[in-house]
């Protein structure tokens, strides 16, 4: 199959589907060969729309080109707070998650990708070391946490379960039982350079270090309770 076969099949996968994973064959064979990743960037811009990559995320997907959110959105939509029709409330309830799962993500890769590199500074035929996968350092939300911390602020029970679902429905979080968890466009559609230094010099910076905080003291109780049954062995 030649390279223009291969990136129309890849671009219409990505229109009919909204994302597709980084391990998809055909994204993997993108991801390392720069001309068909260039003629599905092509064949996407015919229509609109870029592609749109992280490699802090285990997905890729699209996005409107700004040439032509004009056009297509007209004034009274760049002036809104987003384009899929999420109420205000949802999109506070989507920062809040971003801040608690994206934020820590993040630094937890950072943290991970260094660990390697020390450990391999001295391997003189060491491989090349891929970042950590989201989906094995992405933090869960407790959704009764969630609603005890935040729940008098985002509307309540009623009005939180809806706009989870909202999220839920448009790829930004996942439910597994009363956890939440990433999506595959939220660390894809929000613009991170943006939102962490407002996060994390704003109004969520006392939850996020109250969150990291708990963490540490979860932490904590692990170890000592390890050391017990160690002595007791």
């Amino acid at each position: 199959m030649n390279t223009n076969d291969e990136a129309a099949l890849l671009a219409a996968e990505l229109l009919a589907r909204r994302w597709l994973p980084r391990q998809h064959p055909r994204v993997k064979r993108a991801l390392v060969d720069a001309d068909l990743w260039k003629s599905v960037e092509d064949r996407l811009a015919h229509v609109g729309l870029r592609l749109v990559d992280n490699i802090h995320a285990d997905h890729i997907t699209t996005a409107m080109l700004r040439s032509v959110e004009h056009v297509v959105f007209g004034d009274a939509g760049l002036n809104t707070h987003n384009n899929i029709d999420l109420p205000k409330d949802a999109v506070s309830l989507l920062i809040v998650l971003w801040a608690l799962i994206i934020l820590p993500k993040r630094e937890r890769q950072a943290a991970r990708d260094s660990e390697a590199e020390n450990a391999e500074q001295n391997d003189m035929f060491g491989a090349e070391r891929p970042l950590p996968r989201a989906e094995t350092v992405s933090p869960v939300v407790s959704y009764k946490a969630l609603l005890a911390d935040f729940g008098n602020q985002l509307g309540k029970k009623m009005r939180l379960d809806g706009n989870l679902k909202r999220l839920e429905n448009n790829g930004l979080i996942g439910r597994r039982g009363d956890d939440i968890v990433e999506g595959p466009l939220l660390d894809l559609l929000l613009d991170y350079d943006v939102l962490a230094p407002r996060i994390l010099d704003g109004t969520l910076s006392a939850v996020l270090a109250k969150s990291r905080a708990e963490a540490e003291t979860d932490r904590d109780g692990l170890a000592s309770d390890a050391d017990v049954l160690n002595e007791k062995d």
